[in-house]
């Protein structure tokens, strides 16, 4: 008879334990350019340069402020650590209008991908936004962060320093 709860949680321990594991590459997931284009997001771990995604929203205010702050420098970064930023926003299909136009208003030069139907944000098991991955230039994820504060920017650059020294 107390066999059963031991079994039990066993199951649920490997079931939790399989759904937590790391992600160590980009899954292969379609998303979308705010023209509309489909792109896979495997392609940006292929490109031969370090790829920062991070995942967003129009409505986080946190979001904001990291892609703020990583705004102040982004060209510095691309020129010194060969890297690109794709920020994934995973604003719902009622949100997605806003999305053009704070990227315009915020002068965000970096690639902006739509999640509305959270397939990548799943695939990658994102709980909380802001999340911020390093994906080196063989495809590997390297490093993982949720959430903000200021001098977060600081960190993702000395990951990125590390990466460009091989």
């Amino acid at each position: 008879m107390h066999r059963i709860p031991a079994l039990l949680l066993l199951l649920l321990f490997v079931l939790a334990t399989a759904t937590v594991r790391a992600q160590s590459s980009l899954p292969s997931v379609s998303l979308k350019t705010l023209e509309g284009k489909s792109v896979n997001i495997q392609d940006y771990g292929k490109n031969g340069k370090t790829t920062v995604i991070s995942f967003w929203a129009t409505w986080c205010t946190p979001c904001k402020k990291e892609l703020d702050a990583i705004a102040k420098d982004y060209k510095r970064w691309t020129e010194e650590y060969n890297m690109e930023l794709v920020a994934v926003t995973v604003d719902d299909q009622r949100a997605l209008p806003r999305v053009k136009p704070l990227v315009s208003q915020k002068r965000w030069d970096y690639i902006i991908l739509s999640d509305v139907k959270q397939d990548f944000q799943q695939a990658m098991s994102v709980q909380t936004i802001p999340h911020t991955y390093v994906v080196d230039k063989n495809g590997k994820i390297v490093y993982s962060h949720n959430g903000y504060l200021p001098g977060d920017e600081k960190k993702l650059e000395q990951k990125l320093k590390e990466l460009a020294k091989g």
